[in-house]
């Protein structure tokens, strides 16, 4: 999943990322308006996380612009106020839901969950491929009913490749929905993933390289 943290409060913002990170999220943080408008303007994200009072230009604005360019990205909006108008005023503005200030990072990423799915399709319980089994809610991947021990990485690869079914995936995309603004597009971080999940998912091999095209289970 792609999240956009945009929130004024550094160290808030900064401590939202590393929650959602730890979550196997790939996250982009910004401390203004303007700033979280030019991302999406190049990011198709899936969930924004979006501060009601950012400066520069106000949260109120950027959810306004971002329902009329019918932007995907799911909005959930976070507000200092807990008011019941201040609530309808913000999902007013096209917000798809709405946390009050202070908010557990637990309820946080369940909301950042419950959003994200009204985006897409929703996807089966449990991802199979033949004795290879993952479950998203539980985040445990087994292979001949043996638990496998991935990262928060390699599991996210493995998630996204399971999910597309069978297409071939590039390096390029798996960068995209992944990882995050601050991974270098010029390393092999997606190749040395990759080897890695490869190698522990075992044999048979299930996870091939697609000459040209990228990789696909």
């Amino acid at each position: 999943m792609r999240v956009l943290v945009a929130e004024d409060h550094a160290e808030l913002a900064n401590s939202v990322t590393r929650v959602l990170r730890r979550e196997g999220m790939a996250v982009d943080v910004v401390y203004d308006g303007m700033a979280a408008l030019e991302c999406t303007e190049v990011v198709d994200y899936d969930v924004i996380v979006l501060d009601r009072d950012l400066p520069e230009v106000h949260g109120d604005d950027v959810c306004r612009e971002l329902a009329a360019k019918s932007v995907r990205a799911r909005v959930l909006m976070l507000t200092a106020s807990s008011t019941i108008a201040d609530r309808v005023d913000g999902l007013s503005l096209g917000a798809d839901d709405y946390l009050p200030k202070p908010f557990a990072y637990a309820e946080l990423v369940a909301r950042i969950r419950a959003v994200a799915r009204r985006s897409q399709p929703p996807p089966p319980p449990v991802l199979v491929h033949g004795d290879l089994r993952l479950d998203p809610a539980q985040r445990i991947v087994t292979r001949a009913g043996s638990r496998l021990a991935l990262t928060s990485k390699e599991f996210a690869v493995l998630e996204y490749l399971l999910a597309v079914q069978g297409r071939a995936v590039s390096a390029e995309e798996l960068l995209e929905r992944v990882w995050d603004e601050a991974a270098d597009p010029f390393t092999t971080t997606v190749k040395a993933t990759i080897n890695r999940l490869r190698s522990k998912l075992g044999d048979p091999p299930v996870l091939e390289t697609v000459p040209r095209s990228g990789y696909r289970i």
